[in-house]
């Protein structure tokens, strides 16, 4: 007779299924209330309180907080959604094989689209009453420092490429990333110039900085290039 408490290959002991569809239904539903929690900032703006969210979820308060230890944990569950999107989506636009400036404003652009299209969601994590939890300084600033990263090995592979010294590229990322993160919070307040004039004016400054890079490796100009930093920029007048 076989011993009833040696395992057998490919069984699991009793409950374990149970278990495992309880604990991805669990995830799934705390997904669905996070995404509801996030269309309650679009609708109600940064200052969303959790009555807003419950409805919008269609779920009572202690429901909420059956998935969520307390507001800081749904909270924190956003931004993470947020970032970990943000991320995606710029990340997407850097493995694009194109010339160096198209790509800097391929970056630049859809960082500034998603900040466009969901202005809300964008204050609630960097600006709205999350920050002031102290917990979004760190999702955003670990996610800005992997775009920054990302960028980085980009312009370093570039630099490697030309024969130049790609020894600064992590810290020059780092500093445009700082930049256009700057520039579009000065942008979301202000909204004083379109967003494809924002794109181009960016990326003008950043990639006369980036040329001069290639420039010192001794790669060259590449043809128009320096025209193109020399054209007058959209709503420049005379």
């Amino acid at each position: 007779m076989s011993d009833p408490k040696v395992k057998r290959p490919g069984l699991r002991p009793p409950g374990e299924g149970r278990r495992e569809r309880w604990r991805l239904h669990r995830e799934a539903r705390r997904r669905e209330l996070v995404e509801a929690a996030v269309e309650a900032i679009r609708t109600h703006g940064p200052g969303v309180g959790m009555e807003e969210i419950a409805a919008q979820a269609g779920v009572s308060k202690p429901i909420l907080y059956r998935h969520f230890t307390d507001r800081a944990d749904l909270w924190g569950a956003v931004g993470q959604l947020v970032t970990d999107e943000l991320l995606a989506t710029t990340s997407s636009a850097l493995v694009v094989d194109r010339p160096p400036r198209e790509m800097i404003a391929a970056v630049v652009d859809t960082y500034l689209a998603l900040i466009e299209n969901d202005t809300e969601i964008y204050r609630f994590v960097v600006h709205g009453s999350f920050a002031g939890r102290g917990i979004s300084s760190d999702l955003v600033h670990a996610h800005m420092a992997l775009v920054a990263s990302e960028v980085a090995r980009v312009l370093g592979d570039r630099l490697r490429a030309a024969g130049g010294d790609s020894r600064g590229a992590e810290p020059w990322a780092h500093g445009i990333v700082g930049m256009v993160q700057a520039a579009a919070d000065w942008w979301i307040d202000r909204r004083s110039m379109s967003r494809a004039a924002l794109v181009d004016y960016l990326t003008a400054m950043i990639w006369s900085g980036v040329e001069g890079l290639f420039l010192e490796a001794g790669e060259g100009s590449r043809p128009g290039t320096l025209q193109v930093l020399q054209e007058r920029m959209p709503g420049d007048a005379g």
